[in-house]
């Protein structure tokens, strides 16, 4: 089996570089990947040209792609054009660990047709380091993004990929689906996330908003909804 990493982006030029070299220095085996699609949703910076630079020259096929902004549009978008029998979705500020895809295939060949990392910040902040200690939990409460996301091409599209109405908590929405399912494990190694966002707002006021769309969310607040608060409340700050 053989995966595909697909890669949304939108103005990341001063990560995308480095997670490309990383992923090729951790991969235990090159062969296993079958491409990397970087899926631009309209970046205004040199992210484009960036990924177009470092795609020469490799021993891995890495596509650019362009698509609607919107993290799930921009992961439906890369799905379809991928051709790994596993789909490894993977934020441009996350960085998984030494043996990745033999770590995603393992579970695979032992019928986990989904699932994740556990994730730790590259930050030292006591909560930061709790957040990360809960994702070893089997909980769909401790998941995120971040934590990237591993899935069968099958299992995929017959639970029909990310629901494009979320422009927000779309990974979480996936995960709650495979809860539902009983199609979800979590990989005992560890990603690591940039904690760029809590620094840049402050550590409190972002949790108590991540907190509030997750309240929100369960409370049933439309995807709409969630939205609004969000662009209100995060992009706007």
């Amino acid at each position: 089996m053989r995966i595909s990493i697909i890669i949304p982006i939108l103005n990341e030029a001063v990560t995308i570089n480095k997670l490309l070299s990383h992923l090729t220095y951790a991969s235990s085996n090159l062969e296993t990947i079958t491409e990397i699609i970087v899926v631009d949703g309209g970046s205004v910076d040199e992210s484009v040209d960036i990924v177009k630079e470092f795609s020469k020259n490799q021993n891995i096929d890495i596509k650019l792609i362009f698509s609607k902004k919107g993290r799930a549009r921009q992961m439906n978008t890369g799905a379809r054009h991928a051709i790994g029998e596993i789909l490894y979705f993977l934020h441009a500020d996350s960085f998984p660990p030494l043996g990745y895809d033999s770590h995603i295939i393992a579970q695979v060949n032992k019928e986990n047709e989904a699932g994740c990392f556990r994730m730790k910040f590259d930050s030292n902040h006591w909560w930061l380091r709790f957040l990360g200690w809960l994702t070893q939990f089997q909980s769909k409460r401790c998941r995120g993004g971040d934590q990237s996301q591993f899935i069968t091409a099958s299992l995929f599209k017959e639970i029909n990929g990310y629901d494009e109405s979320y422009i927000v908590y779309e990974d979480n929405d996936l995960v709650d689906r495979l809860f539902a399912i009983n199609k979800f494990v979590i990989i005992p190694e560890y990603i690591v996330t940039s904690a760029r966002r809590y620094e840049e707002m402050g550590v409190w006021k972002l949790q108590y908003h991540f907190l509030n769309i997750h309240m929100r969310r369960w409370l049933g607040a439309s995807s709409e909804d969630l939205y609004q608060y969000y662009r209100e409340k995060v992009i706007s700050s």
